[in-house]
């Protein structure tokens, strides 16, 4: 029997530093999985065929997190300490875990990780709690907006070391 499953995707922010985890928690949409290059394009004297066409600046969206709960207070308390004091503008490392169908294992079901999309310098910039109604079943965190500074795709595989990264593509 397959258990049904409202939060497909997990979000993971850890401590730029120390690598710690510091906040956690499971959406049901993620939209923002984008990057654009903006090519440069350089005339050349003589050569009317055309400009010549080079890599420029690569954009990313931000990454927004829709329906979510999480345990604790902890992405909100984020939000709120970036936004007042010391810590403004405070960035992490982040992780969203696109979850399959739950594995069952000794008749408990247990989170089947079918890849991973790692962020570098994640920042919240936008934080909206569920409208208040006694009659409804919203949940605990209803968007959350993140900008971050880069994007990698990790695989899920026996072998660890198939990973997607811009660092080996040709």
């Amino acid at each position: 029997m397959t258990e049904f499953v409202p939060f497909r995707f997990r979000i993971n922010l850890h401590d730029s530093r120390s690598g710690n985890l510091l906040c956690s928690g499971a959406f049901s949409e993620v939209t923002g999985f984008e990057l654009t290059m903006e090519p440069r394009t350089i005339a050349e004297g003589g050569r009317n065929w055309g400009e010549h066409q080079r890599s420029g600046i690569t954009r990313f969206s931000p990454m927004i997190l829709k329906r979510g709960v999480t345990h604790v207070n902890d992405l909100w308390s984020w939000f709120n300490v970036t936004t007042r004091g010391a810590n403004y503008g405070y960035r992490m490392h982040g992780e969203i875990v696109l979850l399959g169908n739950p594995l069952e294992s000794g008749g408990e079901y247990q989170d089947n990780p079918v890849m991973t999309w790692k962020l570098t310098g994640v920042l919240a910039t936008r934080f909206k709690g569920p409208d208040l109604n006694s009659t409804a079943s919203q949940v605990a965190i209803e968007e959350l907006h993140l900008v971050h500074e880069g994007l990698e795709l990790q695989r899920q595989s026996a072998d660890t070391a198939a990973t997607a990264s811009p660092e080996e593509a040709p």
